[in-house]
Formats: structure tokens, sequence, C-alpha cells
């Protein structure tokens, strides 16, 4: 547990250096430039907790989690991504790096009496504790953050009970949701440090309770009047817990993109090879859902291919030549299964050999296969309108109350908070024009479903990858199936404990451990396999 709590939280805000004196060299001199974490502002360590929110949660979700709920594969360096070959590496080290900060942002409010600053360091707060819990289950949470206050437990905190962890977010939630509850005039000023609302009070009100609405729906199964009863006290008291329902309200970052480390990942200006963009490729399962409901955003998501391939048996044999753009083959020329639509083509979930698949002209690994779709030329770039970490948006916010009301929950009309979910979703993607034409079709008008709502839900959490995934386990939706590369026969549930933290933290670790159940995925992993269920799936028959 060390790496979780020897770094200081005032690395990011202090510089003091030992230099030599003229008189003794043992003079400690205070850095001129440096700032004294006693009477900083707390928005000097606000901003660096927004945006490293920011970029981990569009790693995540534009990254393995894309490749689990199978948004995305990739044809090169692809065994986290398509094949869940983890090994046990996953660390949560960089999210308790995010909430140490956090911590800081929220003891100096405090002493200040900085209510907003309160108010969105614990949004924060539970915003990464949750996805801690949700990733790992188990975890340290109530003496995670107190190795300054010194003794073994806080060293080497015990690993909080995945419930109770749940119970804490949604109870800093509620004092997050009072603290935010005045007008703005009212709150010392934040500043430019807050790069998702721009320093607005009730905006950050919203996303605290929309994040109650997740976390709740989160519950659903395993305590399904609890969520119940959360839910329906949300959406019977706007006033007093208003929530993001229009696109306006979303929370997301913009990317600065003057480095590698403010821009979007992969983007070319910082990786002149461009293998971190070229390496993803759109896959087959979510190409052939949006093609198969005629959806406007696969265009806003992915390029075409840039060659389709046309198989013409009125050829002579051995032909293979590209003509207009297109790659022409007689039959003989065909090897193995290949797909010829003209315009968007999916890689296949966990293929072998994916760096050759559908006649690439070269099967290295990340290679440039004009014969399938890559993701849109935009996420070539630093920055850009679309290019955003969104952290909630007003389309998942309508979908949960979709699935509320589905259940039979008192959170309004199904169907039209179903609507209203695909409209914010067809409002940030800039396809609204199309929005009517696409609502009339047969099987995207509501039809009562869990299914339906699940499975558009996963559509627009495109770049957000693991909120689709943590829907999957708890519903079965979409019904995804593995490709032959995958290390098991099924969808992983959650990331392993990694290995540093059962060296460091054996006890506590092996405490965590020994309280998930094994599945028959679970193998030759043991108790510790992302294939084991936590508590949150443990009796709840989900996802498989």
């Amino acid at each position: 547990m060390n790496r979780l709590h020897i770094k200081s939280i005032v690395i990011a805000i202090v510089g003091i250096f030992v230099a030599s004196s003229c008189n003794d060299i043992t003079d400690l001199n205070d850095n001129p430039n440096g700032v004294n974490p006693l009477t900083a502002n707390p928005s000097l360590v606000l901003s660096t907790v927004l945006t490293e929110t920011g970029r981990a949660i569009v790693n995540l979700g534009y990254q393995d989690a894309a490749g689990i709920v199978q948004h995305t594969q990739k044809d090169g360096w692809s065994g986290g991504h398509n094949d869940y070959e983890w090994n046990q590496e996953n660390s949560w080290s960089g999210y308790y790096d995010i909430l140490r900060n956090n911590q800081y942002v929220y003891d100096r409010s405090v002493e200040l009496n900085y209510e907003m600053h309160q108010g969105i360091a614990l949004v924060m707060k539970s915003m990464i504790f949750g996805l801690i819990t949700d990733l790992w289950g188990d975890a340290p949470y109530t003496n995670a953050l107190k190795a300054a206050e010194g003794g073994a437990e806080n060293t080497f905190p015990a690993f909080d009970a995945q419930e109770n962890i749940y119970t804490g977010i949604l109870n800093d939630l509620e004092k997050a949701n009072v603290l935010l509850s005045k007008n703005a005039s009212e709150y010392a000023a934040v500043g430019s440090a807050d790069v998702y609302y721009q320093g607005n009070p009730a905006k950050w009100r919203k996303l605290a309770n929309s994040l109650k609405l997740r976390y709740y729906m989160r519950l659903s199964a395993k305590k399904p009047d609890f969520a119940k009863a959360g839910i329906e006290a949300i959406v019977a008291n706007p006033t007093q817990y208003p929530i993001i329902t229009a696109a306006a309200d979303d929370a997301s970052m913009a990317y600065a993109g003057n480095s590698a480390s403010d821009s979007w990942p992969g983007a070319v200006r910082f990786d002149p090879d461009s293998s971190n963009y070229r390496r993803i490729k759109m896959c087959d399962t979510f190409v052939k859902y949006l093609q198969a409901v005629k959806d406007p955003r696969l265009g806003v998501f992915a390029n075409k291919v840039q060659i389709p391939l046309v198989v013409d048996a009125t050829l002579p044999a051995g032909t293979d030549r590209i003509t207009g753009g297109k790659r022409y083959l007689s039959p003989d020329k065909v090897a193995g299964t290949i797909n010829t639509d003209p315009e968007y083509v999916g890689l296949p979930v966990a293929l072998l050999g994916g760096a050759s698949y559908n006649m690439s002209p070269t099967a290295a690994q990340g290679a440039r296969n004009p014969h399938v779709s890559w993701v849109n030329s935009m996420y070539m770039q630093p920055t850009g309108a679309m290019l955003r970490a969104r952290i909630m948006s007003a389309s998942e916010v309508n979908f949960i109350l979709a699935e509320a009301a589905q259940k039979g929950w008192a959170a309004g009309n199904a169907e039209t908070n179903y609507k209203a979910a695909i409209q914010a979703s067809f409002t940030t993607w800039g396809t609204t024009t199309a929005l009517a034409a696409y609502m009339a079709q047969p099987l995207v008008a509501y039809n009562g479903t869990l299914k339906q709502i699940i499975e558009q839900k996963w559509i627009a959490s495109w770049t957000s990858a693991s909120e689709a995934w943590f829907d999957y386990r708890r519903t079965g939706f979409p019904e995804m199936k593995t490709g032959p590369q995958s290390k098991r026969a099924a969808l992983p549930l959650r990331f392993y404990y990694m290995l540093d933290e059962r060296n460091l933290n054996k006890a506590n670790a092996d405490a965590a451990i020994g309280k998930l159940e094994v599945t028959r995925y679970s193998e030759a992993d043991g108790k510790n396999s992302a294939w084991s269920k936590p508590w949150l799936l443990q009796g709840t028959t989900k996802p498989w």
C-alpha cells in the first residue's frame, strides 16, 4: 500500500529546494516561486483533479473498456483491448493519486469555508471511488487517504466492503447537493480551474444528483428496493434534486492540445507514426448493429473503408487489382471469409490474425489496412469540438430514467425518457437533422424492453465505454460474444487485484480476494479473477 500513500499531496503545488547558503550549506532556502500548501488557494490543485479525472475516464473508455464492449478492436498490440490479457497489471494507483490531490482541495476548502470547492471535491471523490469499486470491488476507502496520520491501519488500510463504498458515495453526493445549492455570487470564485462547468454551481449540483441516479441504478439488481426509493426521491423533488436532462449541461472536458498529456489520446501530432491512432479499428459487432438501425452516428464515429473489396466471378482467374478506388478480386484470389460492405467494415472480436483481416496488403502489427473502418479522422487531432472527455451526459441520465420507468418505478414515462436520451446523444454528435427518421424506424421505436434501452445506451456511450461495461454486467445486454483469441469464453466482470497491492498490503488484499465469488469462467485464476463476481453481482444471476 506504500504506493498509495507515500507520495505527498503537495507535490503538485509545492517547490522546495535544498540549496547551499553563503554561510551554511545546511540552510533550507524557500523557493521564492513555490506555493505554500498551508496558504494556497485550492483552485490551484482543483484544475489538476478535474483534468486528470477527465483523461483517466477517456483513457479507459476509449481504450480497453471499448474493446470489452465491442465498440472497437485493435489490429496491433491487442492483448488487453481484444483478448482481456491483463495479467494482473491494471493498477489503481493513478486513481488514488487523483484522490489524494482531491483530498487536499477538500481539506483546504474546509479551512477557508469555500463551500463550492467542498461540493466539487465531494463530487469528484464520489466519481473516482465509484470507478475504483466498479472496476475492482472491495477497495481501500475509509482509511485510504490517511497515511499522513501514521499508523499501520492508515499506511496499509483495510479494503472496505463494496456495499459500504457505494453507501459512502451516495452520502457524499447528498452533502454535495446541499453545499452546491446557493447562487454563484455566494461562493468564493473557482475561476478557470473549473474545466467542466466554468464555476457554475447549479451545473455541479445537477452532476452530483445525476451521479446519485447512476449509483442507485448500479445497485438496482442487488438492492432493488433501495435503488427504487432513491431514484424515486430524486425524480419526485426536481427543485431539491436537479439533474442533467439537456446536453448543454453535460459534464465534459475539452482538450487543450498543447502536448501529448493534454491532447486526445493518439493524436498524431505527438505520435508521428500514428500507431496509437491507426491500430484502433471499429468492431464488427458495433458496426453491424449501427448499420441495422441505419444510425447516422456511425459516420461520426468511424471512417468508411478506404478501398472496398469487390469479388466478381466474371473476372479472369488471378485478378487482384485496384481500379477506381476499389479492389477487384476473382474468387480464386479470396482468402478466407471477407467483408465486402462498400462503406463500413468492422474488425471481428478477438480475431486470430487481426492485422491480416479482410485481405490486408500487409499483416504487420497495427498495419494500414485499407479494407477495415478506422475510427473517424478527427481522432487523429489533439483537440476539436467533439473531442471531449465525457464525464456524464444527459443521454445517460435519461436512459437511467427510462430504465427506472420500464421497471415500473415512479420515474416519468419510459418512452418519453428513452426518446429524450437518444435526442441528447444526437445533439452531442451533431446528427439531430436525422433524428426524426431514425426514431421512426421499427427497430428504434420504443418497444418497452430493457434490452432496447440498454442497447441504445451502449451506442450513446461511445468513448465512455466503461459505463456500457458496467451496464452489461448487471443486465446481460447487449448480448455480446467473445472471439477465438479471448482469454475466456465470456466477457470479464472486473479487474484483477494487482500484484504490487497483494505484496505490499497482503493481508487486506487477501481478505478482499476471499470475498469474491468464483464462477465457471474464473478457471486457473482462482478467486482473484477478472471473471469472479464481486459483491455487486453475487446472487443476481447476471450477466451470464
